[in-house]
């Protein structure tokens, strides 16, 4: 069996990647976690129970701040890999560290992303990975320009979210946990990535019309899922009605399942909801990906330029049943073959 090296650099990394590495230690790999303490990754991985190793710091939203703070990570993670390895192979979803210190360590190493404009990231990690994992909704020659193409690219049917949700079911304990159980109307909203390079420490100015909106409306209950204090401090300073801003990460997932409608600058959120059957609203400030671009399409996301826009009303009941269920060893296989 196998020693494999797994790195996760923010929340969503978590749930996308934990499915992978249940079916890889249920095969008798061994799985070592690396994390960096960014937004709720710690949060979750606490959650989750699994031994992992904080490496790192958040660098901030700056182009320098990220330069210096990735330097001091890489060099972390190399004495870690000679320390602990050695790893038959390396996997990541958007890690931008673990395909350098993998190429340094001569690691083999596969990552995965499926938002395509985070073009620092992608010019580093498609060069030096082994493989590449997208969905089939991003085109292949936006990839062709970070060194994606050929034998290294690999696509993948579907999106992610169908495949680490595929046995997903909502715990309604999340509503009474948050203090909205009897809601009328459920809102969710998420907060910007304003630490993302692609979007420059953007913190969305729509953000305080929408939940102005929905604090007007005494049917609506809002839970608003922040990713840094001081996004918490802004929205608590509105003074807004049945506004609820949790201090720690609660499940998100449970929450967008059971909402009734999610408005979200953030991406993983979005398209969970999409395959969720939660009707959405983006309020994403960056180029838009291909992923989003055929939810838009399909009807399954709507891009919000006014507030006044948002239908707050009860979904229909069923959203949740007829979700589209793919098995996550698929991905693995494609990720990582023959190690299953």
């Amino acid at each position: 069996m196998s020693r494999i090296w797994v790195d996760l650099t923010n929340t969503a990394h978590v749930v996308v990647l934990r499915p992978l590495v249940e079916r890889l230690e249920a095969a008798g790999h061994e799985v070592a976690l690396t994390a960096r303490p960014l937004s709720q990754t710690v949060d979750l991985l606490d959650d989750w129970g699994h031994p992992y190793t904080l490496l790192g710091r958040y660098g901030g939203a700056t182009r320098a701040g990220k330069a210096r703070a990735a330097a001091a990570r890489v060099g972390a993670m190399i004495r870690y890999g000679r320390r602990h390895g050695p790893f038959a192979c390396g996997l990541a979803h958007g890690s931008t560290d673990l395909p350098v210190v993998s190429r340094l360590l001569r690691i083999p190493n596969s990552t995965m992303f499926d938002y395509e404009w985070a073009a620092t990231q992608h010019h580093v990690n498609c060069r030096l990975a082994n493989r590449v994992l997208v969905p089939h909704a991003i085109p292949p020659e936006r990839l062709a320009r970070y060194g994606a193409k050929g034998s290294k690219l690999i696509r993948y049917p579907g999106l992610k979210e169908e495949y680490y949700l595929s046995d997903f079911e909502p715990d309604r304990g999340v509503l009474e946990e948050l203090g909205v159980p009897g809601a009328e109307v459920l809102n969710v909203v998420r907060t910007a990535p304003s630490y993302a390079l692609y979007l420059g420490g953007s913190e969305t100015p729509m953000l305080a019309r929408v939940l102005q909106r929905a604090s007007a409306d005494p049917r609506v209950h809002t839970v608003v899922l922040a990713r840094t204090d001081q996004q918490r401090a802004d929205v608590r300073s509105l003074g807004l009605e049945r506004v609820v801003v949790p201090d720690r990460t609660v499940d998100g997932r449970s929450l967008v399942a059971l909402a009734d409608v999610l408005v979200s600058a953030g991406g993983t959120m979005n398209r969970e909801a999409a395959v969720l059957g939660t009707p959405v609203w983006s309020m994403f400030e960056g180029p838009l990906g291909g992923v989003d671009e055929q939810l838009v399409r399909e009807g399954r996301l709507k891009l919000l330029q006014d507030a006044e826009a948002i239908a707050f009303e009860p979904k229909p009941a069923g959203a949740l049943d007829d979700r589209v269920r793919r098995d996550p060893s698929d991905l693995l296989e494609l990720a990582l073959p023959g190690v299953l």
